[in-house]
């Protein structure tokens, strides 16, 4: 492993370094969201069409992940498709839609021998047959690994969650699974759609944006945010160690002293 952290940081792997104990193994964060942002830009700066901009960062996501796997993070929520998407081009939404097809064939075999599980957070409905199909397949084929757990958000909104998780709540208080007086964050937190994982220590956005982009919005609330302007088909392994380094450099107080 300290290999492979001097490969990704651009350190002669025959030196002693001191910039490896900036990044504390036993203080890795358990959860790490990424809005995978600027695929879009990455390719119109090269003169290519979107899609491939789509096309080369769904090649980054298997490279991430191997590099999360190995310092230990325990869950990685990447950022997909958003409910808001659906309103780019209907092209480019095909184009989208068929990643998963072309994605899990050729990194599945890979995936499982790092025992990595899939799983996916997100609406179903409205997704095409081929997309879903590759998808649960994937899950399926990785439902006993018990390594790191590669999220993908599909489909996902926040504020669609947290009506969504409103409106089951209310069911629930009439039909008398749920008093009033036992609503705390913790209860609330239940009906969210990552309610059985932790929710994100660490947020990466790509591109230079500074915003959440209706991500994650009840999950994020303590989360550290970190951002750099690189485009995501060009985010590395050395970028994603930079983010975990800054990450262990911050107190998180969850507004205390």
């Amino acid at each position: 492993m300290l290999k492979l952290i001097k490969k990704w940081l651009g350190i002669n792997v025959k030196s002693v370094s001191s910039a490896i104990p900036a990044i504390e193994l036993d203080k890795v964060p358990a959860h790490v969201a990424i809005i995978m942002d600027g695929n879009g830009r990455w390719a119109k700066q090269r003169g290519l069409p979107r899609v491939a901009g789509h096309h080369s960062g769904m090649k980054n996501v298997k490279k991430i992940t191997m590099a999360a796997n190995e310092i230990g993070v325990k869950v990685l929520t990447m950022y997909a498709f958003s409910t808001e998407n659906w309103k780019r081009p209907k092209e480019e939404v095909e184009f989208l839609m068929k990643l998963p097809q072309e994605f899990f064939p050729l990194e599945i075999e890979e995936l499982i021998e790092n025992n990595v599980r899939i799983r996916m957070t997100g609406w179903k409905e409205g997704l095409p047959d081929y997309t879903l199909k590759a998808i649960e397949g994937a899950i399926e084929r990785t439902k006993e690994n018990t390594g790191l757990i590669l999220n993908f958000a599909l489909n996902y909104g926040g504020r669609k969650e947290m009506i969504a998780g409103v409106q089951d709540m209310i069911l629930d208080v009439q039909n008398g699974k749920l008093q009033i007086e036992d609503l705390d964050e913790a209860s609330f937190s239940s009906y969210m759609l990552t309610s059985d994982l932790p929710d994100p220590d660490l947020l990466i956005r790509t591109s230079g944006e500074l915003r959440l982009s209706n991500f994650l919005l009840w999950q994020l609330a303590y989360s550290e945010l970190w951002f750099t302007e690189a485009y995501w088909p060009e985010f590395t392994e050395s970028l994603f160690m930079q983010a975990i380094a800054e990450y262990q450099r911050r107190g998180r107080r969850y507004g205390g002293i």
